[in-house]
């Protein structure tokens, strides 16, 4: 009977093999299977990943200049915004966009946003695009057409990077350095590069970008509101980066744009800037020394009075006209054979440096720079010129009115539009020889120049040649090498600059006490005049300040031949766009000063003209 149970006992092991052991060996076996896929996916997904993020390149251009509209400066590494999510920002942020632009924008853009959101079926991609173009435009941003005379999809000043797995944009230097200028209400205008971008509103644009930021911290979610709006411009974004990459990197932007925001966000409490004008060195305090404006800036527009002015803080306005930016290469010369002292207030003489602390404002921080093309386009300035006066000229009043220039000018502006020559070209007037508005000379501190000395501190320069588009190239000039890392600690302290003569360190920012002599290169088309833009054209600079207008307009391209500058007494265009009304009683904005009779306020009216047609050669 025992040996019966035991043959059934062996015959039902045969036919159920289930045993610990043999569980064991199969969980082993799946393990190793699942050990082994898993191995294999992780190390697909690294080379995916090395692929996909780890490349960093940019646009390459046949021509500096198409390299200075929309070459990189390294910005877009930091805060570049993720090309479809740029496309998507006036659409998905069209209220915002509304409430700063006001009137710029067209009263119906928002249903024309909504209607499509709503279910409006058979809108094409293009005509979506075109109404994103559309929202930029009334921030002042410019399109020029591509070979095939369609509107380009990024405007001029901003780039465009692959980086971190997706094409990234950012403005560049351009945005602040090239404009548009017309002949007549009909003119399409023509593109000017290197004047100042007297149609771009800077302030108007970083609050469109912080609050926008803010929104899709709150109420908005990248997945519902942006992906949509993406998809309705042509986006097709694959399933990865519509379900990871992109609501990430929307995520991540937020947090990049309110690290911006903590350095920018100042204006806030300022009067608006309009178009045309920064502030260029508030920023710089609370980056290198968290200069705290929340605790000392008053709200401006919360503390307005009877008369619509409101309190600054008397070293918080920095505010002043964007500069024309030719022919960089003659100012590194003036009568004493030293460089000319550069920036509004004259607090640099170095170009390299202005340069690099100018390209802050694109946000390119020391660790993300492109020094390489901040280098081509600095050697491409060097011998770019302004174009000629759009208008005729009346060659022999000109002449006549070189006499008056030679007389009163020269000597502090160059000799002409192309010779600086002059004996105070270059150097600082004090202020109380000049007269005019102090509120940017300041907005620099010792305490700021002080500090703006670590900028780039333990930043190796790059001394290779750099091959720049249009078959330019830049040779880095030589500097002494030093091993820093073997000298002692006195011999640290005692060759201090000549151990850092191989880094970005700044070296020759200071303080003065009025404000530079600048060449007028280019002059006719500079305007509004005076370092904070408060004299409308030529003709009133030449006038006292109680002749000169009290309240003008700014932001119109259509030239005035007549008083050499914009048309400034229009308040709006001929589609009801209003323009920035500038007022002369807001702090930072006086037109007093330059009208004695050392500056030509006193000539006749004749010779007045005379000088002004003289100035259009420059």
């Amino acid at each position: 009977m025992a040996q019966q149970e035991n043959q059934s006992t062996e015959e039902t092991t045969k036919k159920c093999p289930i045993s610990c052991k043999n569980i064991l060996r199969c969980l082993c076996r799946l393990w190793k299977g699942f050990s082994l896929f898993a191995l294999v996916f992780v190390c697909v997904a690294v080379i995916y990943a090395g692929f996909r993020f780890l490349p960093d390149h940019t646009q390459s251009f046949d021509t500096m200049e198409d390299h200075f509209k929309y070459g990189s400066t390294g910005g877009d590494r930091v805060t570049g915004i993720p090309y479809w999510m740029w496309q998507a920002m006036p659409l998905v942020c069209n209220d915002t966009l509304k409430e700063i632009a006001g009137d710029r924008l067209a009263p119906d853009y928002k249903k024309r946003v909504l209607d499509y959101k709503t279910g409006v079926d058979g809108v094409p991609q293009e005509e979506r695009r075109a109404l994103s173009r559309e929202g930029f435009k009334a921030l002042g941003f410019l399109y020029e057409n591509d070979s095939f005379g369609h509107e380009k999809d990024l405007p001029i000043g901003v780039s465009n990077r692959h980086t971190v797995g997706m094409d990234r944009v950012y403005i560049n230097c351009a945005v602040c350095h090239t404009s548009r200028v017309r002949k007549s209400e009909q003119s399409q205008g023509r593109i000017v590069v290197g004047m100042p971008a007297n149609l771009f509103n800077l302030y108007d644009f970083e609050q469109f970008v912080f609050q926008c930021a803010k929104n899709a911290g709150k109420t908005r979610i990248a997945a519902l509101d942006y992906l949509p709006q993406i998809d309705s411009l042509g986006g097709n974004l694959d399933l990865i980066d519509q379900y990871i990459v992109y609501p990430l990197a929307i995520w991540v932007i937020r947090d990049a744009v309110m690290f911006i925001e903590n350095v920018a966000g100042f204006s806030i409490r300022q009067p608006k800037w309009g178009p045309g004008r920064n502030d260029t060195f508030t920023n710089n305090k609370i980056f290198l020394y968290s200069y705290p404006w929340r605790d000392i800036l008053p709200d401006y527009y919360a503390t307005l009075d009877e008369n619509g002015i409101g309190k600054v803080d008397e070293e918080g306005i920095g505010i002043v006209d964007w500069p024309s930016i030719w022919l960089q290469g003659l100012r590194k010369t003036r009568s004493d054979g030293k460089t000319m002292q550069l920036h509004w207030d004259g607090n640099n003489d170095k170009v390299e440096e202005r340069n690099l602390n100018a390209a802050l404002a694109t946000s390119a921080l020391p660790p993300a720079i492109d020094h390489e093309s901040i280098e081509c386009i600095e050697k491409w300035l060097e011998t770019f010129e302004p174009p000629k006066y759009m208008f005729p000229i009346d060659q022999q009043m000109a002449e006549r009115g070189k006499q008056h220039y030679m007389k009163y000018c020269a000597n502090c502006h160059g000799k002409s539009g192309r010779d600086f020559g002059g004996e105070k070209v270059g150097f600082v007037t004090p202020i109380g020889d000049l007269n005019t508005d102090p509120y940017r000379l300041n907005n620099y501190t010792e305490k700021l120049a002080v500090n703006m000395a670590a900028t780039y501190a333990n930043q190796e320069r790059e001394q290779r040649e750099h091959k720049c588009p249009g078959n330019i190239t830049y040779v880095p000039p030589e500097r002494k090498k030093s091993d820093s890392r073997r000298a002692t600690p006195s011999e640290r302290r005692m060759n201090a600059v000549e151990y850092e003569e191989d880094t970005y360190r700044y070296k020759n920012y200071r303080k003065t006490y009025g404000y530079a002599n600048m060449p007028l290169d280019g002059i006719w088309l500079r305007a509004p005049y005076l370092h904070n833009g408060s004299v409308p054209n030529l003709r009133e600079l030449l006038e006292p300040e109680k002749d000169r207008s009290k309240k003008f307009y700014r932001g119109n391209d259509l030239y005035d031949p007549v008083n050499v500058g914009f048309v400034a007494d229009m308040d709006m265009d001929a589609k009801g766009r209003k323009y920035f009304e500038y007022r002369v009683d807001v702090p930072g904005n006086s037109n007093s000063g330059h009208d004695t009779a050392d500056y030509g306020i006193e000539l006749s009216d004749e010779y007045k003209e005379e000088l002004l047609e003289y100035l259009k050669t420059f």
